[in-house]
Parts: C-alpha cells; structure tokens; sequence
C-alpha cells in the first residue's frame, strides 16, 4: 500500500483542484498534508524537507525565467494599447472582400498575438471580444467564429516566443540532463528554450496554414457561412493598412530572429520586446501613466500566478519523489506492453485528459518532470518530445467538454451563443491538431530539422 501513496497524493490533487482551490497551495498543501502524515506514522524523513530552500532559491536565480514576466509584459502592453485591435481592424480591412476573408484576418492576427502573449486565456479572451462582435454582425456562422477564435486563441502553446515554450524548456532541460546522468553520460548534452522556439516553428507555421485551408475550403463549398465584407464597409486605406501591420510584425520577427540567429538569448530578447512594446505604443500615441500602470500590474500579477504554482509543484515534486514517486512511476512504464511506443501513447493520453482540469503551467511543472526522464532514457528527442507535449496540451485546451479555451470564450460571448454551439464550431479544428500530430509522429524531422540546421 506505501508503495501507491505517490499515485494517491496526484489524484487528490486533482480532486482538490476540481473543487476550486487555488493551484499553488493545492499543490503545496497536499504535499504538506501527505508529509506531516508520513511523519506521524514514521513513513516519512523529515530531513528531505531541508532540500525545499535551496530548491525555491534555484527557482529565484534561474535566469531562463526572466523571460516570463518580460514576454508577459510585452503581450499585455499590445494588448491594453489597442495595438492588437487596430492590427485585426487593418486585416480586415486587407482581407474583407474575400469570403472567409474575416476568417483568415482572425487567425493571421491570432497568431501574431500568441506570438506575443503566449497566454491561452488571455489571447481567446482578447480574440473573443475585439473579433466575435463583427463576426456576428457580418453574418459568419456562430460555430465557425466561435470555433476560429478558440482555436487560433491556443495558438500561443505552439508559436514561438511562447510563455509555454520557455517553461517547458526549462523543465525539459533538467529532464534530458537527469536522465542522460542516470545512464552513465557525466558530460550531458544541453536542451535549450531556444531549440524549443527552433524546433516550434515550423510545427506552429503549419498548423496555421491548416486552420486557413480548412478556412477557405469550408468557406467556399458553403458560402452563407463566412461571407465576404461590402465594400462601403471597407474604408481602410492601403497605408494605413500597411503602417498598423508592419511595426507588430516586425517586433515579433525582431524578438524570434535573434534568438534564431543567435544574437540574443530568449531572456535577452524577451527584454527587446518588452522595450519595443512600449515604444509601439509610444509611437502610436496609446502609451500613458495611467496604462502603463495597468499593464504593469497585470505583468505582476500573472507572473505572480506562475511562480506560486512553481514553488508549489517545487514542494509537491519534492515529497512525490520522497515517497517514491519517480521509481513506481518508471516501474509502471516498464510493465506496459508494447515498449517505448506504448509509453509515449500513454503519457500522451494522460496529459491530453489532465488538459480538461489543470493549466500548462501546472502540467509543465508537475507532470512533465516526473514522465520526461523516463522518456529521454527511452531514446526520445527532448526538442520532439517538447513540441509533442505543447501540440497535446493545445488540443486538450479545445476538447469539449471541458477545455480551458472554451470557458475562456463562454466567459465573453454573447448569451445568444449557445455552449453547444462553440463546441460544435472547435470539433474541426481538433481533427487539424490531432492531425498535426499524426504528421509529427509519421516525420519527427518536421521539428528536429530545423533546430539541427540552427544549432549544428
């Protein structure tokens, strides 16, 4: 029976979290109760509790994690100065005569905002109340608006620079190093943000281009559902179409061209887009005190978010391993029929139903480093296997009933928009993402190339 108390710590979490609590201190609380129990019935060695402040100080001096409030920073700033808005205004505006072309301007501009926030909720609930309105008002379907934004909303798990991106690369970073010193290699290779961003970009580009596809075909073989803007609505200019689109753009590709060309490490660069956030909205005459304090406060508050559910799996993490954890875990692995392939599919599906309760941030921090070492040791790519996890959790996010993009949108949508609705309209889009990862599955190389190409 000792031998189960890690599998029965996880799943009172996941009770615990499904009553409501707050992630961090369900995480750290439950750790906390099993430990203080373990000691009364003499199962438990007090003295491993001794390794928490060194492991909360390692937290506090990683410096791949500044990039987390600097990302952060960057996303809400082009989000609270109407930078986002005006961008998806000017694709409209670019794309409107087309039918579908609404369609695309959401999922162009979606895009480039994951880019920048990297943040599911934020980006569905941005998307759902510039987009939906006009959607609505221009006769697109409800299934097909609501199933678009949800869908381009999760984009910023698997587009890079991606706040999900840089959390799972720390993690996966520790993971390759421990697994490859728990099979004798004393100098172990590296995995970096960085190749996580490489190895996401291709990956990220594709999905993109699958959601358009999907978007003109549906488009065209049923015209009513996605019909095309009348002209005397279209009042943009080409200049001003052109001088909204550019400087976004050429952020993003400022921020994720240095890391690939390797002038910039992601903190560095992260730096570079905080900084050329502010001078966007500087220049665009959006920038305040009043705003900037807005956007500061809400940097610190989801940053906050991020390290308190850090520290908490800290101590979660570390009373799992003191009971055992990581061995019944490796064990169970063992014993599955059909090898290392069977393993993957499983982790797969766990972390595709964990999806339906807990955050990225969570499964980033508590899942993934007790199933990565196991799988590395197993001969997977860290980089594939990282790309892998962030497609999984991107599709869990739009599962109905209960993925975390659907809330987000039902949270903002008319109450005309029934629930069913916007489950019916994201059912394409995760047969494209389940698809993706067929693809990913069939050709690792779609994601090892490029980082082997960047990073010989």
């Amino acid at each position: 029976m000792l031998e189960f108390i890690p599998l029965i710590m996880f799943a009172v979490v996941c009770l615990v979290l499904l009553l409501g609590y707050p992630v961090a201190f369900t995480l750290a609380g439950t750790a906390l109760m099993f430990a203080f129990g373990g000691m009364l019935f003499g199962i438990f060695d007090t003295a491993l509790l001794g390794a928490l402040p060194s492991r909360i100080f390692g937290t506090m001096s990683n410096t791949t994690l500044i990039a987390v409030p600097l990302f952060v920073f960057m996303g809400v700033m082009l989000e609270k100065s109407r930078i986002a808005e005006e961008l998806l205004e000017n694709m409209a505006s670019a794309f409107g005569s087309i039918r579908g072309g609404l369609g695309y301007s959401v999922v162009i501009v979606g895009m480039l905002l994951a880019a920048s926030t990297g943040i599911v909720g934020a980006t569905v609930v941005t998307m759902g109340l510039m987009s939906l309105p006009t959607m609505l008002k221009q006769n697109y379907d409800p299934a097909l608006a609501t199933g678009t934004i949800c869908a381009t909303g999760t984009l910023g798990q698997i587009i890079p620079p991606s706040i999900a991106l840089v959390l799972l690369g720390d993690i996966l970073s520790s993971a390759y190093q421990q697994a490859q010193l728990s099979q004798g290699i004393f100098s172990p290779k590296t995995v970096s943000v960085g190749d996580l961003f490489v190895g996401a970009l291709l990956p990220g580009i594709l999905l993109v281009l699958l959601y358009l596809l999907f978007l003109i075909i549906y488009s065209h073989l049923n015209h009513s559902v996605a019909p095309a803007i009348e002209r005397s609505q279209r009042k943009i200019g080409a200049v001003k179409i052109f001088t909204g689109l550019v400087p976004p753009v050429a952020l993003i590709c400022l921020v994720l061209g240095s890391i690939l060309v390797g002038a910039a490490t992601p903190s560095e660069a992260a730096g570079v887009g905080a900084l050329g956030a502010m001078l966007l909205a500087l220049m665009k005459r959006q920038l305040s005190l009043e705003k900037l304090t807005i956007v500061v406060r809400s940097t610190l508050k989801i940053t906050s978010m991020v390290f308190m559910i850090l520290i908490g799996a800290a101590v979660f993490s570390l009373v799992f391993r003191a009971y055992g954890g990581d061995e019944l875990v490796h064990a169970l692995f063992e014993n599955i029929p059909g090898g290392r392939i069977s393993a993957l599919l499983v982790v797969m599906l766990v972390i595709f139903l964990l999806g339906f309760i807990l955050d990225f941030i969570e499964i980033t921090f508590v899942v993934v480093p007790i199933v990565a070492p196991i799988l590395l040791v197993m001969g997977f790519d860290p980089i594939w296997l990282g790309i892998m996890i962030a497609v999984n959790l991107q599709t869990s996010f739009l599962t109905p009933p209960f993925g975390f993009a659907l809330f987000y949108l039902r949270g903002v949508a008319p109450a005309s928009i029934e629930t069913t609705t916007i489950y019916r309209g994201v059912i394409p889009f995760i047969v494209i993402q389940l698809f993706l990862l067929g693809l990913l599955i069939l050709f690792p190389a779609l994601v090892t190339w490029l980082p082997g190409i960047v990073y010989p």
